[in-house]
């Protein structure tokens, strides 16, 4: 395990500053290399802002989150999804990745409120009630007023709102999918 540092990454997608976030994940995935790994996983889903750069460079196989997610939301059926996740994450749709899926974000204020509200969570480590009240009321409104079958947690730090907190609407943890993921990878080595 490897860590790069959260300010620097949201930076970098806030910048579009692909360069610079590769070359950093280029060296953390040669030290992992050196260190006996077999594959790579970027667990940040804000770090997949250039996601196919690194998976050309990198000198390990790449479990690539967005991959995973788009099949797992095909094989589910949703064909139309809210997104919740940092400004980067929602305002390009998930990067994109989604395919035919129409994904939904919160309009207007609501997606900076979101943000806002996600980072401050992802720096504390931790959610206070006012914060998961902005997820779950952001999350209910793309259901309830923009039709959505169910609401992407696309932050890796959203299960610190959402575990163990029933919401009152249908969600989909990418983590989750991409935990399976990485640990169907890990058993087949």
């Amino acid at each position: 395990m490897a860590h790069a540092e959260t300010p620097t990454l949201l930076g970098n997608q806030a910048t579009s500053n692909a360069v610079a976030q590769v070359d950093i994940y280029d060296r953390l995935t040669r030290r992992l290399q050196a260190a006996g790994a077999e594959a790579v996983a970027v667990t940040s889903i804000a770090g997949h802002f250039c996601i196919d750069a690194f998976k050309d460079v990198s000198v390990l196989p790449v479990i690539d989150l967005l991959g995973v997610v788009a099949a797992a939301i095909d094989a589910a059926g949703y064909r139309r999804v809210g997104l919740l996740g940092t400004r980067g994450v929602m305002a390009s749709r998930f990067y994109g990745a989604l395919g035919d899926v129409e994904v939904v974000v919160p309009p207007g204020a609501g997606l900076d409120a979101v943000h806002d509200a996600y980072v401050a969570v992802a720096s504390a480590a931790s959610c206070a009630p006012e914060q998961r009240r902005v997820f779950f009321d952001a999350g209910r409104a793309l259901v309830d007023e923009q039709g959505t079958e169910a609401v992407v947690l696309a932050g890796t730090d959203l299960a610190l709102a959402f575990n163990g907190h029933d919401p009152g609407f249908t969600t989909f943890d990418c983590i989750d999918a991409h935990v399976s993921a990485i640990v169907s990878h890990a058993v087949r080595l």
